[in-house]
């Protein structure tokens, strides 16, 4: 398997002739280098102009692996080719270089560049990237892999401190400035020169290199993120770079990405899954936009008994709830159980925004929060099996879609009931998260290793021992006339997550799902945005000057709404022929799981405009009429799950969406 790795972008704030400079006196040797041995130069080149300069090496490395490794392969040291490609004119410098040295078992393919900035022409950026193929090693192959990615970090290190230490040695020269590049007449010297001269190599990094937009800057990475490893920092940006492909430029911040990585120990496949999720999850129930549409009813200003209060010594923002002192069953027979949790994730996106002015005013990464927990007070009713319920499905929910957002919980004043309310919730919640818990019983809180080695002394709340005036409610029992009625709340419940301009529909083989869309006026635009939560489909525009009739079983669907037992709507009748019935206004899309698409058509003719979703099928095998094997299982694989996509679609005059198009711009 292909292992792929990228680092971020490093800049040198020095024009690139400058570092240029730099870099030539790591040859012919460089003592910052210990572990390269010797090079021979395989061939020169060098244009008229002095323009271009290309060379040729053969590196030979001394890699820091097993003796034992070493004897069994049979070699002392590893041998690479690299080539360097200097161009004055463009200003750039790339290097590529691949291992010579069991090319049969091991593939390393690395490039670099330096170039220069695009926002400040005096400023240098170097980038490298590499692949790691290891088809067989002696039974060692996961052992290799570890010496790359090793061999990877010190590279990136290494070699930021090798430029940084000639651009200091030039500065105590007196040279700080190199003239760039000039047209000149043409030079006689263009030849290709075998030498022999030890050169030491750009070692090998294992990354690859992201595309011009995606590209993360090392010093960002350091002051908004903290400190990765080049495994992490490869991670982030290929699952960025991901992302910035399949949700057409709709991504995340970058912290949030990171906290699914760090959720899943950084396997790609898994975060990404579980971050593909969430962001269905968010987008279908708009919570991107809960902080400015989510009002507080007044029973939860006035009896939870929850909020804000400062921060801790870390810098993090502190969440104190007094959970002892909660009616847990009034709030549930008052609200429901889906308003409480809508008030949970408006204090989540409220600890995240938090957490990035704290990163600002602190000036340092601070991606979670401490939530201290009071249990005084706790008791059998908090066990009410419909509350404990309601605590299950907020766990379950924030798990998933705020993963690492917790840095510390403090748990002070358990009392006896505590471990029974413990072995209800502790199976829900993450094992990571499990470790963040500290759980103090009584007074304990109160001696050395207590609240004040997380907390300020002039911060502790006054009910805990502090003097600081805590402005969380402190609750009391819910009156019964607040109560509402099971009927009440099932509505409530169904109306806040209805309440989505989103809509769902499955894709089945052989059973499309189709939107009617009936046009008054040419020149109309029908905009789109939807995205593909499990599957393949293929999204198709259609014309028609005909309307078509609805399915007999379902009278709505003609007008796209589908009735309560299914979400699947097929409009076109299997007698109509393409061409003749109705015509084809847009090229299929085809779009895989995870994509989130979107798009506009201008429509040309009045009429009735279909749009559909179908399920992707394999192609058929183009060299025999008999399906292999392998096509036939897999056939039977994807045609097992459906599809299901989750779609908004509007329609705009002309004149509205090119306004809405120039808004856009300056948003």
């Amino acid at each position: 398997m292909v292992q792929k790795y990228q680092s971020p972008v490093r800049v040198y704030k020095h024009p690139f002739e400058l570092v240029m400079a730099a870099y030539e006196r790591r040859f012919p040797t460089c003592h910052l280098i210990p572990m390269f041995v010797a090079s021979d130069v395989i061939s020169e080149e060098k244009s008229d102009d002095n323009s271009t300069h290309k060379i040729e090496r053969r590196c030979k490395l001394d890699v820091d692996a097993p003796r034992l490794l070493k004897r069994i392969a049979g070699v002392d040291y590893v041998y690479f080719i690299q080539k360097n490609s200097l161009n004055r004119r463009e200003r750039t410098l790339h290097i590529e270089s691949h291992n010579e040295t069991f090319s049969n078992r091991v593939i390393i393919h690395e490039l670099c560049c330096y170039s220069v900035h695009p926002e400040n022409e005096d400023w240098t950026c170097f980038e490298q990237s590499a692949s790691l193929d290891i088809k067989s090693f002696f039974g060692f192959e996961s052992t290799v892999e570890k010496i790359a990615m090793k061999q990877y970090a010190n590279s990136i290190k290494k070699g930021k401190e090798i430029i940084e230490y000639y651009l200091r040695e030039l500065e105590e020269e007196g040279i700080t400035h190199v003239p760039r590049w000039s047209a000149s007449p043409a030079s006689p010297v263009k030849a290709v020169l075998p030498v022999s001269r030890p050169v030491p190599p750009t070692t090998p990094a294992i990354t690859i290199v992201p595309p011009a937009e995606n590209k993360l800057d090392a010093d960002y990475i350091n002051r908004y993120l903290g400190d990765l490893t080049p495994f992490q920092e490869s991670c982030l940006i290929r699952l960025r770079s991901w992302l910035q492909e399949t949700h057409k430029g709709k991504i995340p911040k970058d912290q949030h990405i990171l906290r699914f990585l760090r959720a899943r120990d950084f396997n790609m496949d898994k975060a990404r899954e579980i971050l593909c999720q969430s962001l269905t999850w968010r987008k279908q129930h708009q919570v991107d936009y809960l902080l400015d549409t989510w009002t507080s009813p007044q029973v939860l200003h006035d009896y939870y008994t929850g909020g804000w209060h400062h921060h801790d010594r870390d810098g993090r923002p502190l969440y104190i709830l007094r959970l002892g002192q909660m009616d847990t069953k009034g709030l549930v027979r008052a609200l429901g159980e889906e308003s409480l949790l809508r008030h949970v994730l408006s204090i989540n996106e409220e600890g995240l925004r938090r957490c990035e002015e704290n990163t600002k005013v602190f000036g340092r990464p601070i991606s979670c929060w401490t939530c201290l927990v009071d249990l005084e007070g706790l008791n059998m009713r908090h066990l009410w099996r419909p509350g404990v319920k309601a605590l299950l499905r907020i766990i379950e929910v924030v798990e998933a879609n705020y993963p690492e957002t917790l840095g510390r919980l403090l748990i002070l004043r358990a009392p006896r009931v505590f471990p029974v309310l413990w072995t209800l919730v502790s199976p829900f919640i993450d094992e990571n998260t499990r470790k963040k818990f500290l759980i103090y019983a009584g007074n304990d809180y109160q001696g050395p290793g207590g609240l004040v080695d997380y907390i300020d002394k002039e911060i502790i709340p006054d009910f805990l021992g502090g003097e600081c005036m805590c402005e969380v409610p402190e609750g009391g029992l819910v009156p019964k006339s607040l109560y509402r009625t099971p009927e009440e709340l099932e509505n409530d419940d169904i109306r806040l997550w209805t309440e989505t301009i989103y809509q769902s529909a499955s894709v089945f083989k052989g059973a499309p799902h189709e939107l009617l869309i009936e046009i008054i006026d040419a020149s109309s635009v029908i905009t789109w945005d939807f995205d593909v939560c499990k599957g393949d489909v293929v999204f198709n525009i259609y014309h028609s000057k005909r309307a078509p009739q609805p399915p007999k079983k379902d009278p709505l669907a003609a007008h796209g709404i589908t009735s309560p037992g299914g979400n699947n709507v097929q409009l076109i009748d299997k007698s109509w022929q393409l061409g003749q019935d109705y015509s084809m206004v847009e090229s299929p899309l085809t779009c895989k799981e995870g994509e989130s698409v979107q798009g506009s058509h201008v429509t040309r003719w009045p009429g009735f405009y279909i749009l559909q979703w179908k399920f992707h099928s394999m192609p058929a095998c183009a060299t025999t009429n008999l399906p292999r094997v392998d096509d036939v299982l897999a056939t039977l694989q994807v045609s097992s799950h459906k599809c299901k996509v989750m779609y908004y679609t509007e329609v705009l005059a002309s004149m509205m969406y090119q306004h809405c198009a120039n808004t856009a711009l300056f948003c």
